[in-house]
């Protein structure tokens, strides 16, 4: 990441499609061969595990695991696993949005006649491949989400069989045996999943488009980790979180936020050098050719609420591993090109972290006008090189959404900022990105297409109506992609590969 780059934010679950949620299918490839023609270096995409509650990509079941959300079925009709007919019926009335519930109910029998006809092929000899290699992460996996499904899909602290929760060999050998085809669904459907993205990622890297993955510094309470290796995460005496994770009151939410994840032992994950880490991020680095680390600030240090609370109030700063675990992870893996999500509350050991490791930090442009005034470090003139700059975040309103809501004295000193007259907001706030001095800089998808509100990816601490919108077919219009690639050329981030 040396050159000036650039690129796309879009969620594999935002793309059109068929079946209810964007998948591997045909939109994906469409989607990458759009980023080749406008010259683009990335295609960013958010979190690929397998969702939990809330439908937050942030919150999943597994670390290692993806969403089989995204698997695509007209793959499987041409390979013969399905036919048309079985893939008929309803799958939402309202194609702009991903209805969760509806997915979830649908795809599972469609996915159990996959798994069936997958096993009776002939030539099984790469599934056993995989199923061996990815065995460390795999089975325990495969054995959390049977025994969870056979449990009505309860969290692990709410099974009311105390042996299974703890993990005795004797209870465990006995749900194996008696869950033995829950657990080979969960097997072929992990293979199915790191086939069609595999593919699709070469199919991008072959057009020399880089992806970047996004991996949450969290995982949930309701997680296989959790069950599985408890000692690596802060717990009371019967196993369940201790204490959680979340952010300090700030100007903009008075209560802080409280996110509910589990909070890691450090001091435990330091003794054994830090092996689930290593191993996390070289799966990563298997599946993504650049890394965002969600909130990199809980490295320096984080905020930790007492298990229980109703809000972040309560919380403290705890020290994190710091240095420690990215030489640990250095000394094994190498350099690793990482971009550092060093949003939020900003002190000194958080910005020595960021600089010892050489990650770029981020910028977001709509911070910069909240506070009308030219001093703000998130206004471009202000922005280091080694950065990676933003209009926002999955976790920030469109521009257009932002615009419309902000003051009279806010959009004055934006309009002023940017020298706009007539083009619409999303396009000066890009413009003004794209000609920064960041090394990178990433569009977000809805911004390109001018979006309200509406098309809110995400609003922190809030259940319900996040992680929906969907772009439809057609909306990526010849006057989109021709404004894209013109300041993508303009200010000389065309990707020198194409």
């Amino acid at each position: 990441m040396t050159e000036r780059q650039s690129g796309v934010l879009m969620h594999i679950s935002s793309l059109p499609g068929k079946y209810g949620i964007g998948s591997f299918g045909k939109s994906a490839y469409d989607f990458v061969d759009f980023l080749v023609r406008s010259k683009q270096t990335y295609w960013q995409i958010l979190p690929l595990g397998t969702t939990s509650y809330g439908d937050s990509p942030y919150q999943s079941f597994s670390a290692f695991a993806g969403n089989t959300h995204f698997l695509d079925f007209d793959q499987f009709v041409q390979e013969g696993l399905l036919t048309n007919e079985e893939l008929t019926g309803n799958w939402g009335d309202d194609v702009t949005t991903v209805d969760y519930a509806l997915v979830y109910e649908k795809r599972r029998p469609i996915l159990e006649k996959v798994v069936q006809r997958f096993l009776e092929k002939e030539d099984l000899t790469d599934y056993h491949r995989f199923v061996e290699e990815k065995a460390e992460w795999l089975e325990p996996f495969a054995e959390y989400m049977a025994i969870k499904e056979s449990f009505d899909m309860k969290s692990w602290s709410q099974w009311t069989d105390e042996d299974i929760k703890r993990r005795k060999p004797e209870a465990l050998a006995t749900y194996r045996e008696k869950l033995a085809d829950k657990l080979e669904y969960h097997r072929v459907t992990q293979y199915l999943f790191d086939k069609q993205w595999k593919a699709l990622k070469q199919y991008a890297n072959k057009h020399h488009i880089q992806i970047i993955g996004d991996m949450p510094i969290y995982v949930a309470e309701d997680s296989v980790e959790m069950w599985a290796t408890p000692y690596y995460f802060k717990t009371d005496e019967v196993g369940n979180a201790a204490c959680v994770a979340g952010c300090p009151p700030d100007g903009f939410s008075p209560l802080g936020q409280l996110w509910g994840n589990p909070i890691y032992n450090w001091r435990a994950m330091k003794l054994d050098g830090f092996t689930w880490w290593i191993k996390r991020l070289k799966a990563s680095f298997e599946l993504f050719d650049v890394v965002r680390i969600d909130h990199f600030r809980g490295f320096a240090a984080y905020w930790e609420i007492p298990a229980g609370a109703t809000d972040a109030t309560g919380g403290e700063w705890v020290k994190g591993p710091g240095f420690d675990l990215f030489e640990a992870v250095k000394n094994e893996l190498g350099d690793l090109p990482i971009i550092a999500e060093d949003l939020g509350f900003m002190d000194d050991a958080v910005i020595e972290l960021r600089e010892a490791t050489g990650f770029p930090g981020m910028k977001i442009l709509e911070f910069g006008f909240m506070g009308s005034e030219p001093s703000s470090t998130d206004l471009p003139h202000y922005y280091p090189v080694n950065s990676v700059s933003y209009t926002g975040t999955h976790d920030n309103d469109t521009v257009l959404g932002w615009y419309e809501s902000a003051s009279e004295e806010e959009r004055d000193f934006c309009n002023r900022y940017l020298n706009r007259t007539e083009e619409p907001i999303s396009y000066a706030m890009l413009r003004s990105l794209y000609g920064s001095v960041s090394k990178m800089t990433i569009a977000t998808m809805q911004d390109l297409l001018q979006l309200d509100t509406t098309a809110r990816m995400n609003i922190p601490s809030t259940l319900g109506g996040n992680w929906v919108w969907r772009m439809q077919e057609g909306d990526i219009t010849q006057e989109v992609e021709d404004f894209l690639l013109e300041i993508t050329e303009l200010y000389d981030r065309s990707n020198e590969q194409l």
